[in-house]
């Protein structure tokens, strides 16, 4: 009887322990993108289209966003410029909405303009120095926690800053067709993370 009392412990601190700790984890990736709808994205003033399995932003100026917001978080995505000579785009991270009269948010971006590509747009320590091909697919994790955030490029650490004032926010794909030429993006996955 003691034994089948202990057992009975035993079982229901494991079970406890895992309700308690399992949110304060990361949890599992979620993909954004099924490369064939923009089911979980809204598009502002731009035209966003599918074309082989890749979102391609084809013209206007504005964004494609997430129909919900995020607080820590690891975003991981696949992007590509398609003007072969002048090309901006970025991914904006963290806002609430997006000034009247404006088509993008005041912050924060990580750049895709041509010869700032993944630079964090206001972080002097936010600088990317990893070399990439614009016109072949380059991979970025995009990880915001807290009041930091850190950029990955292709694998490769670029930065880590601290100084993210905004707690939870939309996350943003970033049109800018008349001014940067057209984008593509694929295999966009975000990983919601917890307490540790």
């Amino acid at each position: 009887m003691n034994q089948r009392i202990l057992t009975a412990v035993v079982l229901l601190t494991a079970i406890v322990g895992l309700l308690v700790t399992g949110p304060l984890c990361a949890g599992e990736p979620v993909v954004l993108f099924d490369g064939k709808t923009l089911d979980n994205w809204e598009v502002l003033t731009c035209e966003a289209t599918v074309e082989d399995g890749a979102i391609l932003l084809k013209s206007g100026n504005g964004l494609v966003q997430t129909k919900k917001s995020y607080d820590d978080f690891v975003f991981e995505y696949e992007w590509k410029a398609l003007n072969p000579e002048k090309w901006d785009s970025g991914v904006y991270f963290r806002y609430e909405d997006v000034p009247a009269g404006r088509p993008w948010p005041s912050k924060y971006q990580v750049n895709l303009q041509k010869g700032r590509e993944g630079d964090l747009v206001g972080f002097k320590d936010g600088i990317n120095s990893v070399d990439l091909d614009p016109h072949d697919w380059n991979q970025f994790a995009l990880t915001v926690k807290g009041t930091t955030a850190a950029l990955k490029v292709n694998g490769k650490e670029a930065w880590k800053v601290d100084g993210i004032k905004t707690p939870s926010g939309l996350i943003a794909l970033q049109a800018e067709v008349p001014g940067g030429g057209q984008f593509l993006f694929r295999n966009i996955r975000i990983t919601e993370l917890g307490d540790e």
